[in-house]
């Protein structure tokens, strides 16, 4: 049997996806089999994988994917085995290792999970028995103590799998001394018992100025401090949720073309533009008001988990006013899944999937498209041909449309309006040249093409990653960690 890690957080946002990124690479780079495991993801960006019995698609987090992609591992459902997108504010679609499992509802999110946490438990110990290390990404804080009688995902999972654990903190947001004692102090003895050490997350500066405050938590605590990670500005990656929107990569100067991504309550799969953001010369920004659509060549409606509310939502704004304008004016105008059923002429919910049954309402007309939600999703990896190239990408939808006029990638073309049910398809080199080409020679800007290889840079930031982790991180330390339990210091103040 393998051995486990946990990588907690003092808070949501701290660091804890880069770093077990990170440790995936560099584990795999030292020859060990790893598999990456986040218990439960609460993310509207997912991704579709194989099951390795069946080849039937399977959806998991985003996160977790590109993950298993640093660890050198084939992504499966087990490395995610419970998925939550949220659809509103109180109630989320529940994916239990890779299949749709119904909704839950923000009353049953602390006492009704008991099966999924003994899915969890069970992927985790199927991956721990096939892999050398399973390196596990804890949510939000390790100290929910509202939530702790039945966590699965932090302190609950370490307990289960008898899991060394590290806390990360984000240093930038300041406070990061009192987050990493007081999140060890709330923990009962017994979950203390397994925090190990600390990770500080986005250091900017001389280690040297920080060592005094290093050295009293270290004695206050009984536990090291693994490592300080440096403040990386350019350090990015396929992204679990929106609080990452506003640090995605964007060309702030004058790019020869002006992508506009209409920033959707719901958005879900916003990598989808992360090729584009590579891209020398163009311009990417996401936007929530019909004001910030003047000047951009092309307008993204990406994908959304609750297209009915956010089709609402665009048009309470008068964004569906402005997308409409901009597409007669002959600005391009891309689609992506839920955001391209939209364009169509019309969205029908007879089965209630969104909400409530029988729901019909216009789309705003651009495409000649008739979409319809079914109960049964399709998972899917799609290839194909568009603009004379190989395409690909992946589907992740309840609706069935039909379609008038042109296909493109699964979805519909009208002139300088393009609507699409595949996601990721720009990843791909070819199709993302001949797509920019198209709409270079639309617009009449000068787009350069063809200078970026999207999957060799993905790589590339997964290698400095693992190279940051290697010379900030006491990889050797956190290794030894996995076959040692010492007995460690109990922080008084924390639960009985």
């Amino acid at each position: 049997m393998g051995q486990g890690l946990l990588v907690a957080g003092t808070t949501s946002d701290a660091g804890k996806t880069v770093v077990t990124t990170g440790i995936c690479r560099a584990l795999a780079r030292r020859g060990l089999s790893v598999a990456p495991f986040k218990a439960q993801n609460m993310s509207n960006n997912s991704m579709v994988a194989l099951d390795p019995d069946t080849g039937a698609g399977v959806e998991i987090g985003r996160a977790q994917w590109i993950q298993a992609v640093a660890a050198r591992a084939v992504p499966e459902a087990a490395m995610n085995p419970v998925l939550l997108k949220p659809g509103s504010d109180r109630r989320s679609h529940v994916v239990v290792l890779g299949r749709p499992a119904g909704h839950l509802e923000a009353g049953e999110f602390a006492g009704g999970r008991r099966h999924l946490a003994d899915a969890a438990f069970a992927a985790f110990d199927d991956l721990r028995d096939r892999f050398d290390v399973v390196v596990c990404e804890g949510a939000g804080s390790a100290a929910e103590i509202n939530l702790r009688a039945h966590d699965y995902v932090n302190m609950g999972l370490a307990r289960h799998g008898d899991l060394p654990t590290v806390l990360v903190g984000d240093i930038d947001r300041g406070g990061v001394f009192a987050a990493m004692y007081g999140t060890l102090a709330l923990l009962d003895a017994p979950d203390q018992a397994l925090v190990r050490g600390f990770v500080i997350n986005k250091f900017r500066g001389d280690v040297g100025l920080l060592r005094p405050g290093l050295d009293s938590l270290e004695k206050l605590t009984g536990r090291p401090v693994l490592g300080v990670l440096p403040w990386q500005r350019d350090l990015w990656l396929d992204s679990e949720d929106s609080l990452a929107l506003s640090s995605r990569p964007a060309h702030d100067g004058a790019g020869a073309l002006t992508v506009a991504v209409v920033m959707l309550p719901r958005i879900s799969n916003f990598t989808d533009v992360d090729a584009l953001c590579l891209e020398p010369d163009v311009r990417v920004r996401f936007v929530d008001d019909p004001r910030a659509l003047a000047g951009a060549d092309v307008v993204i409606l990406p994908g959304t988990r609750a297209t009915l509310a956010d089709l609402a939502w665009l048009r309470g704004r008068g964004l569906d006013t402005a997308v409409a304008d901009h597409a007669r004016r002959g600005g391009v105008v891309l689609g992506i899944c839920g955001g391209f059923q939209m364009l169509g002429r019309r969205i029908s919910d007879p089965h209630g999937v969104e909400g409530t049954p029988g729901a019909c309402v216009d789309g705003l007309g651009l495409l000649d498209v008739h979409t319809d939600f079914e109960p049964e999703k399709v998972l899917r990896l799609p290839t194909g041909t568009a603009l004379g190239v190989p395409a690909s990408g992946y589907e992740i939808h309840h609706g069935r449309i039909s379609r008038g006029g042109d296909e493109f990638l699964g979805g519909a073309r009208a002139g300088t309006v393009f609507g699409t049910m595949w996601h990721g398809s720009l990843e791909g080199d070819a199709l993302r040249t001949a797509w920019l080409r198209e709409v270079a020679d639309l617009t009449g800007r000068d787009v350069a093409t063809g200078t970026v290889g999207f999957h060799d840079a993905r790589d590339a930031r997964l290698e400095v990653l693992a190279d940051m982790i290697e010379e900030h991180l006491d990889v050797d330390t956190l290794l030894g960690m996995l076959g040692d339990r010492p007995a460690l210091p109990t922080l008084t103040g924390g639960l009985a």
